[in-house]
């Protein structure tokens, strides 16, 4: 899988000699000297990774740190800086920064701050990924088919989820055969695993459980 380092610097100097050590070491790298550049620049899906600088001119790194969680950009950030003060680092950390990296920094700091970082990410677009399939296979589900699922994820069993809908039990067992070959659960438990992933969406039609 394509991981993606980001080195955001306004110093030349810096850019090429951290993107050459992190190319070096089998890393595809894109380098910008602003906070708008790179915001201008078409942001790739996969896991990811910002050398940011913590001062720079325009937006700070602390303003693109903010503008990416809000944008919903996943990359996992690691801030550069000279002059890092403890209110800074703070919060950095605060708002979910990775590492905080003390301008010069060794190779051995910067390589294992990069990995850490990917790893978070590689984590976080996993789950991503296996969310969104969730949600395609939720969407596939019939409005009935999802009122049983939501009953069978509730504990409910096939007679009270029948009761609860006006239906006869044995279509509930027809819906919930359709549910599991949907839902790719070749178990309760594992129906029950993929659909916590959910909850949002189940609860928005959870009626039945009421009922």
């Amino acid at each position: 899988m394509k991981q993606t380092i980001f080195v955001i610097d306004d110093e030349l100097p810096v850019r090429r000699t951290v993107s050459h050590l992190l190319a070096n070491a089998g890393y595809d790298i894109q380098d910008f000297d602003s906070a708008e550049r790179f915001l201008a620049y078409r942001y790739p899906s996969g896991p990811s990774c910002l050398l940011l600088d913590l001062w720079l001119p325009g937006m700070t790194g602390i303003d693109l740190q903010k503008r990416c969680s809000e944008d919903g950009l996943d990359a996992e950030i690691i801030f550069m800086s000279g002059q890092g003060d403890i209110a800074s680092c703070s919060q950095a950390f605060r708002a979910g920064a990775v590492d905080f990296l003390t301008k010069p920094f060794t190779h051995k700091e910067l390589l294992t701050g990069v990995e850490r970082a990917l790893t978070r990410s590689n984590k976080r677009y996993s789950r991503s990924l296996e969310t969104t399939e969730v949600k395609a296979r939720l969407a596939s589900l019939t409005p009935r088919e999802l009122d049983v699922l939501i009953g069978v994820t509730a504990g409910m069993l096939n007679k009270q989820i029948a009761a609860a809908l006006g239906i006869a039990e044995q279509t509930v067992k027809i819906h919930r055969g359709r549910v599991m070959k949907k839902m790719k659960a070749d178990s309760l438990a594992q129906l029950i695993q993929i659909s916590s992933q959910m909850e949002d969406i189940l609860s928005r039609r959870n009626g039945i459980v009421g009922r």
